[in-house]
């Protein structure tokens, strides 16, 4: 559904991404978890079709995403939860990208109850909203298509602890339904949780991929991590 095939970036002198290779499969929840500057927005920009690879490919459902037909009706992403108007009402925002998709208004209903934001709050600008709101409304946005991939960036910023365990079942639902999910996060102990597979990058560098319990072995996700890039970090200096 998702795959990155020796993926590399150069930006001027500046190597971004190393010869990323990893795949999401149908009906799975895959951890994209990195420090700060690994190559994980600059991966997930190159597989949206916001940047170009230097070489490899990166391909949703089969194909680039610029040349999937009605994208967003098959591929949901959330990279940006700012990125809306902040002058429009909630439900405008939705109701806009449905009218874009071809889609009955009847669907901005279904996904503001599905993400968790009420009638009163739908009629709010979206420039009132806090930002755990903002990544709700970005989820909604993400799904008015029903899309069979989903890709997002940090999606749990912003939310409190009953919202982060709403978000863990939304996803772990959603891939059970079928959709293969991307999630890149800094919440290692919640991505431990949601996840059937974690793929770990440093340096522009894929460091180690495979399921939890393969790359835990007993230890929890954040001490696997914090090794890993440790390590990652040391070889750079």
């Amino acid at each position: 559904m998702i795959e990155f095939i020796s993926v590399s970036k150069t930006y001027q002198d500046v190597r971004a991404l190393d010869d990323v290779s990893f795949t999401v499969g149908p009906g799975s929840v895959t951890g994209f978890v990195g420090p700060n500057g690994a190559g994980k927005s600059t991966a997930l920009r190159i597989l949206v079709g916001l940047a170009r690879a230097t070489s490899g490919s990166a391909t949703v459902l089969g194909r680039p995403y610029r040349e999937l037909e009605r994208p967003a009706c098959q591929v949901g992403t959330l990279l940006d939860a700012g990125a809306f108007h902040p002058g429009r009402t909630g439900r405008e925002t939705l109701t806009l990208g449905a009218i874009a998709l071809g889609l009955p208004r009847s669907r901005v209903a279904e996904v503001l109850s599905l993400v968790g934001l009420s009638a009163k709050e739908a009629r709010r600008a979206v420039g009132s909203y806090s930002l755990g709101m903002r990544q709700r409304l970005g989820l909604a946005h993400a799904l008015l298509g029903r899309p069979r991939a989903l890709i997002l960036d940090e999606p749990a910023n912003g939310l409190d602890p009953q919202g982060i365990r709403w978000l863990r079942e939304l996803l772990r639902d959603l891939a059970d339904a079928g959709c293969a999910v991307l999630l890149s996060s800094h919440l290692l102990h919640e991505v431990e949780q949601v996840a059937d597979h974690i793929v770990v990058i440093g340096g522009g560098r894929v460091l180690v991929q495979g399921t939890v319990a393969e790359l835990n072995q007993g230890r929890s996700l954040e001490q696997t991590f914090l090794e890993l890039t440790a390590s990652a970090d040391r070889s750079q200096k």
